[in-house]
């Protein structure tokens, strides 16, 4: 029985499916993004491929015959999904609700009907907002601060209304993924980046505003075990690195692993941008017997060597 996976060319989707296919499973993937056609999808399913339990579907969610692609299926992993804090404000929003709302429930309900036993959705640490110290737990209220996490928080309340009606499907919370394949429009990629020769890195605010990071291995491991694991539909865990470092020291950190001063272009703060996330892992751990592995320092020195050896690619037109 293969694991579905959508948005399967992205970022975690291609590090899930190698992950998969390296364990012996088989997958069916899903994206709009075809290799022939998108350099970022090529590069991404470069490994994976040809492979003989890979199989590849090429459409948009929102048009495919979801039934039938999930039909035997053991699990569906939903990572398909519009990311971006900034770009969710004013007319941007249409594209959140479409592509996290509209896109999770039509996935959940497919899936509902093809009686798929079990759902993981992944959701995101904007949820929250800002995290006191002690880290974010699952049971408390959510009060996002974006349109973004706004759509991430509608889709849990989907998953919690698709429970009810018997779909097993499960919520990971995961808080900034980082490593190989990140998008280029996150902050540790501008920062990399910058050091590397590209653009000034625009450091919005102070710089002291703090993130957990999350090492794409460590996501991909929970994302696996929560697809495995005995959880009671609706369950909602957070998914983060074990630790929350401010932008500056993430800065600091480039800069001594990489041996190239990050050139830095002041900017104001932006609507949307928490003062702190940080992840109490307890739930997860627990329920998973999983804890993330990769130290922040291990991570990073990585995701500097990976950028280097294809900055050329991931340049950003």
């Amino acid at each position: 029985m293969p694991l579905v996976v959508t948005g399967a060319a992205g970022f975690i989707g291609s590090t899930l499916c190698s992950a998969l296919l390296a364990d012996g499973q088989r997958v069916r993937a899903l994206d709009r993004r075809h290799p022939a056609t998108d350099p970022i999808a090529a590069a991404n399913l470069a490994a994976v491929v040809d492979h003989p339990d890979f199989e590849l579907v090429t459409a948009d969610l929102l048009e495919v015959d979801l039934a039938d692609l999930f039909d035997g299926a053991r699990a569906v992993v939903h990572l398909a999904g519009q990311p971006g804090v900034q770009t969710s404000w004013g007319d941007g929003f249409a594209a959140h609700v479409e592509g996290n709302v509209l896109g999770s429930q039509v996935a959940m309900e497919a899936a509902r009907r093809a009686g798929v036993p079990r759902f993981v959705l992944a959701s995101s640490s904007s949820v929250y907002g800002d995290v006191a110290r002690g880290g974010a737990r699952e049971g408390a209220p959510v009060s996002p601060r974006s349109p973004y996490g706004v759509s991430k928080a509608a889709a849990e309340q989907l998953a919690g209304v698709y429970a009810e009606r018997g779909l097993p499907v499960v919520a990971l919370r995961y808080f900034t993924v980082y490593g190989p394949r990140q998008r280029p429009d996150m902050a540790l990629h501008r920062i990399v980046a910058a050091a590397q020769g590209g653009d000034a890195f625009v450091r919005r605010g102070d710089g002291k505003q703090r993130r957990e990071l999350t090492y794409v291995d460590d996501v991909v491991q929970a994302t696996i075990a929560a697809a495995q694991a005995d959880l009671p539909p609706g369950w909602i865990g957070n998914v983060g690195g074990g630790a929350s470092t401010s932008l500056n020291a993430l800065i600091a950190l480039v800069e001594e692993l990489g041996g190239r001063p990050v050139p830095i272009e002041p900017s104001p703060a932006l609507p949307g941008d928490p003062a702190r996330t940080a992840a109490d892992l307890r739930r997860t751990t627990s329920a998973l017997g999983w804890s993330p592995r990769t130290s922040l320092r291990e991570g990073v020195a990585r995701q500097i060597e990976w950028q280097a050896s294809v900055r050329a690619l991931l340049v950003s037109p």
